[in-house]
């Protein structure tokens, strides 16, 4: 039994690398002009048969306009790169965050995997980056190069001017309607993914550096960062029981060492609770939410501060469970959900998730499964399909609710389920704003079940929300993220002297 097994698993194994190796021989291959055109053809539908609410920022005259072009502009055999580089500006024109295409790209063994880790991170992933003005800065040094400074400008990487792919990566991905200032925040957070997309996984990179009037050359090679250690401490059982709740409650990002969300309490008094929230996902939330609050109240907490700067989004059952806690009446938290059709849900990744067993257990219920979401979508009066949510009904605050004074920290990261929150937040006037223009529309966004489809010929991929999520409230500036109250945009001076312009605002107010 046991050879068996080992058998069965070794000619998995065998089968994969083959399948990958045959992947790789052909991802740089010429695509002939009639199957990019068959593509092009065959991602347009599946847009128009999945996304609900696909002309909510374009009409149907000029998107079609759009990929009629695409067509015709191609007239010769080209790879899947340069194929994603011309598809995805037309996909960005819809203007929904959520709609992604990436490219197809070079895939990798396990042991090529394990081989790379060894080597040690990246040479992008050493250093965080932000945009200010156009022009790439380092604002932190994760590096073993300790003579890098914060605030030092990237003047090329590998010959290669920041200002040039900053515009060729803006054309690459959509935000949501019009606003701006989630794709500067993106680009710099995500730019191992789009530099990757481009050059592939890279061992080195030469950065050309400027630092105050000093301009220099210097090669950044895989490497792995020495950490400072910190001093073996022996827990009990009781001390290592209570640590994994934390983490598990708090939900623990091994790789950064930090937590997804958690409170603490600034003044000695504790009248000011803070709330950071870097994404509404990993963790026990409804534990963290119910036991945070009961402290909150307990310390008799006057002014909580919600920081939702580049938290992403997330579980909408978080940020559901989240405003129960915030707010002080009655309230109705989403509009039901928009679906392109009765049976649209159906495309939703199901089967993913799992291992073997896994999967079994989800084909035998997949009839109940299946049964319960075509029950769930119903046809409005409008004539349009939506999926009933229980989130669309009257709810009463939970108990331990926060009734005292609110602020929330937004800024172009902000996207998805955190500007979700923020919309409702906004329109019940139950808290001010501090900080920049979230990346999310107020107006909600196209998100929920997101299947992967690949394109046949290219194996370009593009992602496709199945569920518009509108927030309760509405704004009449459509297309706009949330605007903040007290608009506080950091500078590059700010990150340079560690300084927190939005948060120390915040604190002068509450002392006047």
């Amino acid at each position: 039994m046991r050879k068996t097994i080992i058998l069965c698993i070794t000619a998995l194994l065998l089968i994969q690398c083959a399948s990958i190796e045959k992947h790789n021989r052909h991802v740089n291959d010429m695509i002939p002009v009639e199957d990019i055109r068959s593509d092009i053809d065959f991602v347009y539908l599946k847009m128009q048969k999945m996304h609900p609410d696909l002309y909510w920022y374009i009409s149907k005259k000029e998107l079609d306009h759009k990929f009629d072009s695409l067509k015709t502009t191609v007239t010769k055999p080209m790879t899947a790169l340069d194929f994603y580089k011309k598809l995805s500006p037309v996909t960005s024109a819809v203007g929904q965050g959520h709609l992604i295409v990436s490219p197809n790209q070079r895939k990798y063994t396990k042991k090529e995997i394990k081989a790379i880790a060894k080597k040690g991170i990246d040479p992008i992933s050493q250093f965080d980056f932000e945009i200010f003005n156009d022009k790439l800065y380092i604002i932190k040094n994760k590096s073993n190069h300790k003579n890098i400074g914060v605030g030092t400008e990237v003047l090329a990487m590998n010959n290669q001017s920041p200002k040039d792919f900053i515009k060729e990566y803006n054309n690459w991905f959509a935000s949501d309607g019009f606003n701006t200032t989630f794709k500067k925040n993106r680009i710099a957070k995500s730019l191992k993914m789009f530099y990757t997309f481009e050059h592939g996984l890279t061992d080195s990179i030469v950065y050309n550096l400027k630092f105050h009037d000093t301009v220099n050359s210097i090669c950044i090679k895989r490497d792995t960062i020495a950490r400072k250690k910190e001093p073996k401490v022996t827990l009990t059982k009781e001390a290592k029981r209570a640590l994994s709740n934390k983490r598990f409650v708090e939900g623990y990002e091994k790789e950064t060492k930090t937590y997804m969300r958690n409170l603490k309490f600034i003044e000695k008094d504790s009248s000011v609770a803070v709330m950071t929230i870097k994404g509404f996902k990993n963790g026990d939330y409804s534990t963290f939410y119910k036991e945070s609050f009961k402290k909150i109240k307990e310390y008799k907490a006057t002014s909580l501060i919600i920081d939702l700067r580049n938290n992403t989004g997330g579980r909408m059952s978080e940020i559901a469970n989240l405003y129960a806690y915030l707010a002080d009446t009655s309230f109705v938290f989403t509009q039901d959900y928009k679906v392109a059709s009765k049976t649209s849900l159906f495309r939703a990744e199901y089967f993913k998730s799992g291992g073997i067993g896994g999967k079994i257990a989800k084909g035998i219920a997949s009839p109940i499964y299946y049964g319960f979401m075509f029950f769930k979508v119903r046809k409005g009066e409008d004539g349009l399909y939506y999926y009933h949510t229980s989130r669309s009904k009257m709810k009463e605050p939970r108990e331990n609710a926060f009734f005292g004074k609110i602020y929330v920290l937004i800024n172009g990261g902000s996207f998805s389920a955190s500007s979700i929150i923020s919309s409702d937040l906004k329109g019940s006037k139950r808290a001010y704003f501090v900080g920049e223009e979230t990346g999310g529309a107020y107006n909600g966004s196209v998100a929920g079940f997101m299947p992967l489809v690949t394109l046949p010929k290219s194996k370009v991929k593009a992602r496709i929300g199945l569920m518009a999520v509108r927030p309760y409230y509405q704004s009449n500036v459509e297309g706009r993220g949330i605007f903040p109250d007290r608009e506080i945009i950091p500078t590059l001076e700010d990150r340079i002297n560690s300084v927190d312009p939005e948060m120390d605002w915040i604190l002068k107010d509450i002392k006047k």
